[in-house]
C-alpha cells in the first residue's frame, strides 16, 4: 500500500463515535502494515458501514455472513477487548486525554 492509500485509509477510520475511533486506531497499529489483498478489501468494506452498525458488529451484538468480513471483525473485536481491559487507565484513552480530578 502506498503512502497516499495509507493516508486515505487512516482518514476513513476517523469516525463519529469515539468507541469506533479507538478500535480502528488499534487495528491499524496492529495490522495496518500487513493489510493487503482480500483482507484489505474486507476491512474497507467494513469501513463502509455506518457508525451504529459498525459498533453493533464490533461489540458482538451482530454478525456478518461473509467469512472475509468475519475474519477482520474478529481482529477488530480483539482490539475492542484490549481497550476494555485497559479501561480506567489512561493507556486506553486518546493521547492528550486528561482525566478530571
Amino acid at each position: 500500500m502506498d503512502a497516499a492509500e495509507w493516508n486515505r485509509l487512516r482518514w476513513q477510520c476517523r469516525r463519529g463515535m469515539l468507541e469506533n475511533d479507538l478500535v480502528l486506531e488499534c487495528f491499524l497499529e496492529r495490522h495496518g502494515p500487513s493489510l493487503e489483498g482480500a483482507r484489505l478489501a474486507a476491512f474497507k468494506r467494513l469501513l463502509e458501514y455506518g457508525d451504529g452498525e459498525l459498533w453493533r458488529l464490533v461489540s458482538g451484538r451482530g454478525e456478518v455472513a461473509d467469512p472475509a468480513l468475519a475474519a477482520v471483525l474478529t481482529e477488530l473485536r480483539a482490539c475492542s477487548a484490549a481497550g476494555r481491559s485497559r479501561a480506567g487507565t489512561d493507556a486506553g484513552r486518546r493521547p492528550g486525554f486528561k482525566r478530571s480530578q
